[in-house]
């Protein structure tokens, strides 16, 4: 069981770099191990076999808040009531308040700066109030979730673990981050498994069953009895269009929707935009920025009828470079990261085509690498639109003030970055293209694009706040201060 748990948080590492962690149980006692570092690197043969148990979660970190310490690596677990764990997908936009409430209130006490360990003792105040005798059921479970959604405000889909009575998953009623449940055929019976991509489904053989809706909790008990129940008073499904774009891996499915086919129709359509607003268009080759535009980019060449051409090759070593602490580091990275084929650029006139463009910081570089390799002209497609607010849902864009698009025209964003000419994606083609995947869905949250934050709960207050939280300074500072701690606590061990 820990095995499938870590072969499934490999295919999804992809959401978080930072940290990974497990804890399993074997009805009794729990097993955890958890560290800063890629999943391959936390764990050994040695951590594994003390990783015991039938039942376990799993959680690769991506920080939005808080510090870079290991103290904030996932699985958090508390020991009242019952024992338990949780993993967490998103970002609480009440989270300071919630944190003087658990303080003053429920008399609980969190030791990061995590959101996470915040929904994790609502969840565990909410329990306890909820349960009536020494065992848990169901509907004490569910009327607990219910409580947690009436506290917390933003993004969360969550993984947890009562010891001794079982998993449970919930998801915000926006279902803003994914969640997905699927089941496996085995010699021993059937077996649960629940994910925030279903390509970590795939690859450990299970089949996916459905998405945990809005608002909605699902539990499977220790004799591997699902339990399903809406447990929000209202829900209104607007999943994260950001999750098509760029984070999710093209291979799964996420709300019915295939993130491929997503990425297809979004080249089909910035490819008509294309021929709309540039009709006498001299481009020669279509070249996209790897990975992530690769499929849109092939489909806009495909459209357009131009050469398509792999014009960079990728070092698949580098981490992202948008969340990356400095903008000296980040110009570095992409140097290290992206390395270019001149053949494919010498002489000719080419259309770049990236899923978005955030600072700038690396469309700017590879704009300059591409006319270093020998291009006549550059010009630049985002497939996204224009980013001119921060996520605030679980995505760690920068602050206002270091989006490349903030305040700027379209115009100004292209002198920026140095290209010859740029087309960014309509909004209303974005959310076409994901929405022709799931009709059923009426509306996606895409307040990086249009400043409408779903929950509305997000003023120039908490925008402020994320502001001083997530610029290069402060997070330059926590790096330095978690250095300094881990340094402190190196020397105290010795």
């Amino acid at each position: 069981m820990n095995e499938a748990i870590y072969n499934g948080l490999t295919v999804v590492q992809h959401r978080g770099q930072d940290a990974a962690g497990i804890m399993t149980s074997d009805g009794k006692r729990v097993f955890l191990r958890k560290d800063n570092g890629l999943v391959r690197d936390v764990f050994h043969a040695r951590h594994m076999i003390d990783l015991r148990g039938h039942m376990g979660i799993g959680h690769c970190r991506y920080p939005t808040a808080g510090c870079e310490s290991a103290a904030e690596a996932q699985p958090f677990y508390v020991n009242s009531p019952f024992g338990l764990a949780l993993g967490h997908n998103g970002n609480l936009t009440n989270a300071e308040a919630l944190k003087k409430e658990i303080f003053l209130d429920d008399l609980r006490h969190v030791n990061t700066e995590s959101d996470s360990e915040i929904l994790l003792n609502v969840l565990a105040h909410e329990l306890h109030d909820a349960a009536k005798g020494v065992r848990l059921t169901p509907e004490e479970i569910f009327h607990a979730v219910g409580g947690l959604h009436r506290r917390c405000r933003g993004a969360y889909a969550a993984v947890s673990m009562i010891v001794g009575f079982g998993i449970l998953a919930f998801r915000d009623p926006f279902g803003i981050r994914p969640l997905v449940y699927g089941t496996r055929e085995t010699a021993d019976g059937l077996e649960h498994m629940i994910a925030s991509e279903s390509v970590a489904l795939d690859v450990l053989g299970f089949d996916l069953v459905r998405d945990v809706g809005p608002g909605e909790a699902v539990f499977i008990d220790m004799n591997g009895t699902v339990h399903w129940r809406q447990c929000a008073e209202k829900v209104r499904h607007a999943p994260c269009i950001f999750e098509f774009v760029y984070l999710a891996r093209p291979d799964s499915m996420m709300d019915g929707i295939a993130v491929h086919k997503t990425r297809l129709r979004m080249g089909e359509r910035l490819a008509r935009k294309l021929m709309r607003e540039w009709p006498d268009h001299d481009i020669d080759v279509v070249i996209p920025i790897p990975d992530t535009s690769r499929t849109a980019a092939l489909q806009l060449a495909y459209v357009l009828d131009i050469t398509y051409r792999e014009g960079f090759i990728k070092n698949r070593y580098i981490g992202r470079t948008f969340i990356m602490p400095g903008q000296a580091q980040r110009k570095r990275s992409v140097r290290q990261k992206l390395n270019a084929i001149d053949l494919e650029f010498r002489g000719k006139n080419v259309l770049l085509v990236d899923d978005s463009i955030v600072r700038g910081t690396t469309s700017e570089q590879i704009i300059q690498m591409a006319r270093e390799a020998g291009a006549t002209k550059v010009y630049f497609a985002s497939a996204a639109p224009p980013v001119r607010y921060p996520n605030v849902y679980g995505i760690d864009m920068p602050s206002v003030s270091e989006l490349v698009a903030a305040g700027r025209s379209e115009d100004e964003i292209c002198a920026e970055i140095g290209a010859d000419g740029l087309i960014y994606q309509d909004l209303q083609d974005l959310v076409e293209a994901a929405r022709e995947g799931n009709p059923s869905i009426k509306e996606f949250d895409a307040s990086c694009f249009d400043g409408a934050y779903i929950t509305g709960d997000v003023g120039k207050e908490y925008l402020d706040t994320i502001e001083r939280l997530r610029n290069d300074s402060a997070k330059n500072s926590r790096s330095q201060r978690d250095q300094d701690l881990n340094i402190a606590e190196l020397a105290n061990s010795r």
